[in-house]
């Protein structure tokens, strides 16, 4: 995985960086000290701090007089200061230890502190009680972000009923092994993947796809970790051990998306390292450049006003709005995705789905069922038309390709006899060679037949259908003609994507032109192309991305297409939950099988990219007017504070629209 973030970060989009897992992360962030500190920064403590401090402004007001003495008045607000502001100055302390000298608590320390000296005792402590109470609101928004992908944290059963030495025991999931039986009662969660035993069962899917629908699985078809069984008890063949199911990848691919930083984040990061220790030093020379004047002029210098200008630049300066409404932006994207059964593997997948202005799909299995039935039987002289079905079904039956397995299926229906080969050998993108004693068979698609030099009917080569041809000993012997559906919203796929504004669609296939021709026609793309092995088509989306501007997805079932998955700008991979290949290769999975969720990922993205710009455009503009409103002296304590948590909670509300918005 390393190596291919490597690869597409240089010839891409520039959008692509992987952090490793144990990374710390950094403690710009304010949500990360919240989070972190939970135990010394609780509601309890702050409630304290706040209580005191009101206590305090009321006496101030009251003019009480044994609260009238200085000393008394300092103590006061240092006990209502230590429980908030201990762990702040304990923070910009830590990052200092680590050579982090400007953190927003290094900001927040030291205008607090300055605040103190200059007598300013109530400001003091407002400071950071309301930074505290900013934080833990934002962190509370990071936490209704987080509880979308959250819920898949807790999809995972704890206990697993396995049948062993004739007795059915409650153990583990992480102890049972493939091959296993196990049993899942009614609206119980499947803890492990695997097969069905029963002849056909009901699952609600909508922890794993979003979808509302339960799904019919009929006999030996697969089973996913974190379904529920509906309407009865089933038994499962477990297929994977705990540690490589679907789900626990899933859950992998989640923890990992928080790390993945999109550039807007990358910004921001590198931004805060500039604009923390550039605030510091403006805030030093509104301070010491008026000393200058006053040294050199009649200017009448008054440090503690100066000083307090200073404090209050600080204040408003502190970089919060920025620091956690951009990565929430992201992650409440990635939330309301995971939503809709859409996940994305990062910020930086987020933020490049957005530019993409070109879509190319595999046909079979994305844009159609990829559900194939026979509709036509062809057979030669070579073979009678029983001894064709027994030789089709011996070489396509280990087949998981959904054309063989549709051949399979007709083939079984007509009551066809498996044999054993003796040898059986692929050939890529072709089909399979087999030898029956002294008999060699050949079983694909027509340029199989035709690159050995084999001839077929005329009219076999100009039918718009899927061919399965077949030769018996250099001679043709047959075929079966199959048609594959489109699925219910292809058409729609497609035509989202156009009001979208991307009318660059591109539908790539292994059939032959005849056919692809046909499904593009009835989906009204332009750009067709058929008879593409895997590495064609890799080559033509190659093509595709060196044409100058052009930011490509490509979108496939996640079985065959791997290799092109992983090569685009964006990746995609359709109804993948099962599939390796789709989660390793794929920079989205779309869990559901519709096509037109490409469309609604883009919207995510869109709405997302456009919710950070406006966090940073109106963070900085708020951040602009108010700083120079404090420098001139405009501006109290008590109005940076406001400032600073109102821009911050402001930019967390707008961040948390995407949570509530119609895809």
């Amino acid at each position: 995985m390393e190596t291919r973030y490597s690869h597409r970060n240089e010839h891409n989009t520039g959008t692509t960086h992987k952090k490793g897992r144990n990374e710390k992360k950094e403690c710009h962030g304010c949500h990360t000290h919240a989070h972190e500190n939970g135990g010394t920064q609780t509601v309890i403590q702050v409630t304290v701090a706040l209580l005191l401090m009101t206590g305090g402004l009321l006496m101030d007001g009251l003019k009480t007089e044994w609260f009238a003495e200085n000393f008394v008045r300092l103590v006061w607000y240092l006990v209502a200061y230590a429980p908030v502001g201990l762990p702040v100055m304990k923070e910009a302390w830590e990052g200092m230890r680590k050579r982090d000298f400007f953190s927003e608590f290094t900001l927040m320390s030291v205008a607090s502190v300055g605040a103190f000296c200059i007598g300013e005792y109530p400001e003091a402590v407002a400071v950071i009680v309301f930074y505290t109470v900013g934080e833990m609101l934002q962190q509370k928004a990071v936490d209704r972000a987080s509880r979308d992908i959250g819920r898949l944290l807790d999809v995972r059963p704890e206990r697993a009923r396995v049948y062993r030495e004739g007795n059915w025991i409650d153990i583990p999931p992480q102890d049972v092994t493939a091959g296993e039986r196990i049993e899942v009662k009614s609206g119980e969660r499947v803890p492990l993947d695997g097969v069905l035993l029963e002849e056909r069962a009901m699952f609600d899917t909508s922890a794993l796809t979003g979808e509302s629908m339960p799904r019919e699985i009929g006999r030996d078809d697969e089973v996913l970790a974190g379904m529920i069984a509906g309407g009865q008890a089933v038994h499962i063949r477990v297929s994977r051990p705990y540690g490589e199911s679907t789900l626990a990848r899933i859950l992998g691919l989640v923890r990992d998306a928080a790390e993945r930083k999109a550039p807007a984040e990358m910004f921001i990061r590198r931004f805060a390292r500039i604009y923390t220790p550039a605030v510091l030093l403006l805030a030093v020379l509104i301070v010491a450049v008026p000393a200058l004047a006053g040294a050199v002029s009649p200017f009448r210098y008054v440090f503690a006003d100066w000083l307090y200008r200073g404090l209050v630049f600080l204040v408003i300066s502190c970089p919060c709005a920025l620091v956690i409404s951009v990565p929430l932006g992201y992650f409440a994207g990635i939330g309301a995705a995971s939503r809709t059964g859409i996940l994305f593997k990062g910020g930086n997948y987020l933020d490049a789905v957005t530019r993409v202005n070109s879509v190319a799909f595999d046909k079979t299995g994305t844009l159609t069922e990829g559900r194939f039935e026979v509709t036509e039987i062809q057979c030669a002289e070579v073979v009678t038309e029983s001894e064709l079905l027994d030789l089709m079904l011996s070489v396509e039956r280990k087949s998981t390709h959904p054309i063989a397995q549709a051949v399979v299926r007709y083939s079984l229906r007509r009551n066809a006899n498996e044999r054993e080969a003796d040898v059986m050998r692929e050939i890529a993108g072709r089909g399979m060679e087999a030898v029956f004693g002294e008999r060699t068979v050949l079983v694909g698609n027509l340029p199989l037949l035709q690159e050995r030099g084999i001839k077929v009917p005329n009219a076999l080569s100009g039918r718009a259908a899927t061919l399965v041809t077949c030769a018996v000993d250099g001679q043709y012997a047959g075929a079966l003609i199959l048609e594959d559906g489109l699925k219910e919203d292809a058409r729609e796929a497609v035509e989202q994507l156009r009001g979208l504004g991307i009318g660059d669609i591109h539908l790539l296939s292994g059939d032959k032109q005849e056919v692809v021709d046909k499904y593009a026609g009835k989906l009204g793309i332009r750009q067709a192309h058929g008879a593409l092995l895997p590495e064609d088509k890799a080559q033509y989306i190659e093509r595709l991305e060196k044409a100058q501007g052009r930011i490509v997805a490509f979108v496939g079932d996640g079985m065959n297409d791997a290799p092109v998955l992983a090569l685009s700008h964006v990746g995609i991979a359709m109804g993948g939950l099962g599939s390796d290949a789709a989660v390793e290769s794929a920079d989205v999975v779309i869990q559901t099988d519709q096509p037109s969720k490409v469309a609604t990922a883009i919207r995510i993205g869109r709405a997302s990219r456009d919710i950070v710009r406006q966090n940073i455009a109106g963070a900085i503009s708020v951040k602009v007017l108010v700083l120079a409103a404090g420098a001139l002296g405009f501006t109290t304590l008590w109005g940076a504070v406001f400032a600073d948590v109102g821009v911050s909670l402001l930019a967390v509300a707008n961040s948390m629209r995407i949570l509530y918005r119609r895809n």
